[in-house]
């Protein structure tokens, strides 16, 4: 296909794109509006309220919180078409090989990304909002803000289910011959230092407790990367064998008799 054409097909599928996110979000705003998603996001921090409520300042804050609520729940409610277009797009320029592989790859993904979600919601908000309330001095009264609390319990688990994808990153550049296992095993102690320091940066204030729920899964999951790369490794040499043979067989010898 010609250049101008790849383009013109990219510019279709954004449009396809665009449009299934703008649906999504209209369907995720008239579903979360139903359901009132403030009383669920904001479970974590009522036991630590003491019978108080979260306050506003803004005649627009219930608003502002249910569209950012809606924008994820929009994105997950077109991640099918989103994917589909996406793979209709590359699928022409892949291999056999590589497209079987494609249905695992996004569903672990998805799986994934909803397991750092869990986690964030379920565990290390709760432990970080105890953490952070409890050093609260006695002169200041909380006054706490529903948009910066809403703002803070989203960004983290959206951040937990974004590094919850580190296996498949990994993953990706195995596949392409930037990283090998053996470099990944190489460097385990510097991972646990990165993890720590990620941790901390994803859970800023945090105590231990909080930062070890984060670190230690996202060690789990760097050993998980590191068993998934050598699986990876191994399939690509043994294609980079067969290709050598291949070109190192006469014309003569591989055609029929």
């Amino acid at each position: 296909m010609p250049f101008l054409d790849h383009l013109e097909e990219l510019r279709r599928r954004l449009f396809w794109i665009v449009g299934a996110i703008v649906i999504g979000v209209v369907l995720g705003f008239a579903l979360l509006s139903k359901l009132d998603i403030i009383r669920l996001l904001e479970r974590p921090i009522l036991p630590l309220m003491h019978g108080q409520k979260l306050i506003y300042t803004h005649p627009g804050t219930s608003f502002h919180i249910l569209l950012n609520a809606s924008l994820v729940l929009g994105l997950i409610l077109a991640a099918p078409v989103i994917v589909g277009q996406i793979w209709g797009f590359l699928a022409p320029a892949l291999y056999a090989h590589e497209k079987r592989v494609v249905v695992p790859v996004l569903m672990s993904m998805v799986a994934l990304f909803l397991a750092g979600v869990a986690l964030s919601y379920f565990v290390v908000l709760p432990l970080t909002l105890r953490f952070l309330m409890s050093i609260e001095s006695t002169a200041l009264t909380p006054m706490i803000s529903a948009t910066d609390y809403f703002d803070f319990a989203i960004s983290m688990c959206l951040a937990f289910g974004l590094v919850f994808e580190v296996p498949i990153a990994i993953l990706a550049l195995t596949a392409l011959g930037l990283i090998t296992p053996q470099f990944l095993s190489r460097y385990r102690r510097h991972a646990i230092v990165v993890c720590l320091v990620a941790a901390a940066f994803i859970t800023p204030g945090a105590d231990p407790y909080s930062l070890f729920a984060l670190a230690i899964p996202l060690y789990v999951l760097y050993e998980l990367s590191v068993f998934v790369a050598q699986f990876a490794y191994r399939k690509r040499q043994k294609r980079e064998a067969r290709r050598e043979a291949e070109s190192a067989t006469p014309e003569s010898a591989r055609a029929p008799a």
